[in-house]
């Protein structure tokens, strides 16, 4: 199988939801089944069918995660310096609107563009990798392309 990515902070956020999951969400979700089992007739009853549901996605998002986690490459951005490399926190000028965006380069399974985390597959990171700062990057995007120059790198 192939290594997964991940910066520290991805590998520790990952391992503290199993965590949540195995020894709080878990054991919650079996309580409720047995609670409904009490309550009789399990084909019309409509508390078991839930917490029957709600344990078939924990199990699953359990095995998802015990699957990442032992194949993650954890990777220490602050070895890093130069050109943009997974884990640099880049930050960019949209060159038409002139907005600034800041972003980690982070692996798929941490990935989170709303909190300015982005995937080392997206069509921005793959341009963005190997750029200095003061250069520029086109990015072919769903919307068209887009212009953006690099006005920082850090790694952290």
């Amino acid at each position: 199988m192939e290594k997964i990515p991940m910066t520290r902070t991805g590998h520790t956020a990952l391992d503290t939801e199993l965590r949540q999951l195995k020894s709080v969400e878990r054991p919650a979700v079996i309580r409720a089944i047995a609670e409904a089992r009490e309550h009789g007739d399990l084909s019309e009853n409509a508390e078991y069918h839930a917490a029957r549901e709600k344990q078939s996605f924990i199990e699953g998002r359990i095995k998802e995660l015990e699957s990442l986690l032992s194949l993650a490459e954890v990777i220490d951005p602050t070895r890093f310096s130069g050109a943009i490399k997974f884990g640099a926190t880049v930050t960019l000028v949209d060159e038409d609107t002139d907005e600034e965006k800041t972003y980690q380069i982070v692996g798929e399974a941490e990935a989170d563009i709303e909190n300015g985390l982005l995937n080392i597959r997206s069509p921005l990171a793959r341009a963005l990798i190997g750029k200095d700062a003061g250069d520029s990057v086109v990015v072919k995007t769903p919307g068209g392309e887009r212009s953006y120059e690099v006005l920082n790198i850090l790694y952290v």
